[in-house]
């Protein structure tokens, strides 16, 4: 009975590791401390954030292998709108200054444009993700997903249950759906240094890619 009492704990204890992952040496996950400390300049950014009235967390820097990493980035709980906060579906980690751009738009050229257009405002944003350690597609250059410096948007929901989407409204919707998605596209332009959507190829056909890069190419 004695050894039996002693081997029960044994037995558990090593069952409970079978399915824990381990971390190949090839590609180490690296994480900061967890006293997360911002830069000068970062500071200024994560400022400028909580004027937009964002609901976001700090997240630590992380390092993934393969030139793929989430640094100086944050987690958006939601963001503020004239009226209301728009909740966020589906959002993962995104740079301080990506989660400004992005601040910016969905209250000025998502929402405003909603209730101009539609009759009514947005309460949630949908999208795709954000980061994702990936190239671009045909290329073995990075995507900007991979540093956690773009979101795909996919819909929006209005305040009176209504659900647009880039891939059912872009060419589908009502000619107001139509002509909201548009404007909304052509806002992302006048934001981002990267905007792709429908017109861009296949692959973009059922969301924006929102990109904070500095370059000037809109499709």
């Amino acid at each position: 009975m004695r050894y039996a009492v002693v081997l029960l704990p044994l037995l558990a204890l090593l069952s409970g590791c079978v399915d824990i992952p381990q971390v190949t040496r090839r590609e180490p996950v690296r994480r900061s401390t967890a006293v997360i400390t911002p830069r000068p300049q970062a500071r200024q950014c994560l400022a400028q954030l909580g004027v937009t009235q964002a609901s976001f967390t700090p997240l630590p820097d992380r390092y993934f292998g393969g030139g793929c990493s989430t640094v100086g980035t944050v987690q958006l709980a939601s963001l503020r709108s004239d009226t209301t906060y728009l909740a966020l579906a589906n959002s993962g980690p995104v740079t301080c200054n990506l989660a400004n751009e992005f601040a910016g738009w969905a209250r000025f050229g998502v929402d405003r444009a909603a209730r101009q257009i539609l009759g009514a405002g947005v309460i949630r944003i949908e999208t795709f993700g954000s980061y994702s350690c990936r190239t671009v597609a045909g290329t073995s250059r990075l995507s900007g997903h991979a540093s956690a410096n773009a979101i795909d948007v996919s819909g929006f929901v209005l305040e009176d249950g209504r659900r647009i989407t880039v891939l059912d409204d872009w060419n589908g919707g009502t000619p107001a759906e139509r002509q909201f998605l548009r404007v909304v596209h052509d806002s992302a332009c006048k934001r981002f240094g990267t905007t792709l959507g429908p017109a861009y190829n296949e692959a973009h056909r059922n969301h924006f890619h929102l990109e904070a890069d500095g370059a000037t190419f809109c499709r």
